[in-house]
């Protein structure tokens, strides 16, 4: 049996990343925790005045640039990348993070078609235009993408049903440019982080109760009680959760440094389980598993 030999992971000084989406929760967590490590790190913000500088240790303040960044909006996507090409010059950008996103949480017969493109716009379509954007400078240095999706690119779950259509979709994406950058010397990575404590789950509560409110009565009565019960028992999952945004930045870090990155990284025990669940379940058993959701 041959033996692969060990490889020191890559040392991060000297090197930039951008992260996507981090002007809270776990895309500020990952660009503090980043920075820290040693890399210089690009905070993607909608607002400049929401990058995460402002926090963590004194050693991460002078490695967090914050770079104005909507990935639904090309010119916005166009101007970062030259701004940040302008920076890094020669040594180009070793990793990109695509953490952005957000999450629409109703029953499927609920979202309005606005909403749905809102939601594949901007984990998806932004995602892959942020992509091509930074490809340039990623090629140059033979670096990373980071594509950061959750345990619903393996298992669609009620009343997550769209946010499941564009993880499930950024899945296929991240397969995708894993095998074509391959040769041209970019690695590809896919992190999965299960259910984290962050200020998202608050919004999200809020966002899912505000899109019923156009819904006609008679349909939102349908599913009112048991979507209630499932927005409540999701924050509570995350509340009870042992893991933490700190996790899911050393993740990331390894993913950027290891020396053979792997294709998929997964972050708490409950994305783990429900990887499996994906695999092993037929699909009528996997209903049964979730039915107790809907009732």
């Amino acid at each position: 049996m041959s033996v692969v030999p060990f490889r020191a992971p890559l040392s991060p000084r000297g090197r930039s990343v951008l992260v996507t989406g981090a002007s809270s929760g776990l895309g500020r967590a990952c660009a503090l925790g980043l920075a820290e490590a040693g890399f210089r790190v690009f905070a993607g913000v909608r607002k400049e005045a929401d990058g995460p500088e402002s926090t963590g240790s004194a050693e991460a303040f002078g490695a967090i640039t914050p770079v104005r960044v909507d990935v639904t909006d090309e010119a916005s996507v166009a101007e970062a990348a030259e701004r940040i090409s302008g920076l890094v010059g020669e040594d180009g950008l070793w990793g990109l993070v695509n953490n952005a996103g957000i999450c629409v949480s109703a029953p499927l017969e609920c979202v309005s078609p606005q909403r749905l493109r809102e939601q594949l716009d901007t984990n998806v379509v932004g995602q892959l235009a942020v992509t091509q954007a930074f490809l340039p400078m990623l090629r140059r240095t033979r670096g990373r993408v980071v594509n950061v999706t959750s345990g619903l690119g393996s298992v669609a779950i009620p009343f997550l049903g769209a946010y499941a259509s564009a993880q499930f979709a950024k899945e296929a994406l991240t397969d995708v440019l894993r095998r074509e950058l391959r040769p041209l010397g970019v690695d590809v990575a896919l992190v999965q982080p299960g259910a984290i404590m962050t200020p998202i789950w608050g919004k999200v509560s809020v966002a899912a109760r505000s899109a019923m409110d156009g819904v006609p009565e008679h349909i939102a009565e349908l599913y009112r009680i048991p979507f209630n019960r499932f927005l409540h028992h999701n924050e509570q999952q995350a509340r009870a959760s042992e893991t933490r945004p700190e996790d899911f930045a050393e993740t990331v870090r390894q993913a950027l440094t290891a020396a053979r990155p792997r294709s998929r990284y997964r972050v708490g025990s409950d994305a783990r389980k429900v990887s499996v669940l994906a695999r092993v379940l037929p699909d009528a058993a996997l209903d049964r598993y979730l039915r107790p959701i809907t009732e």
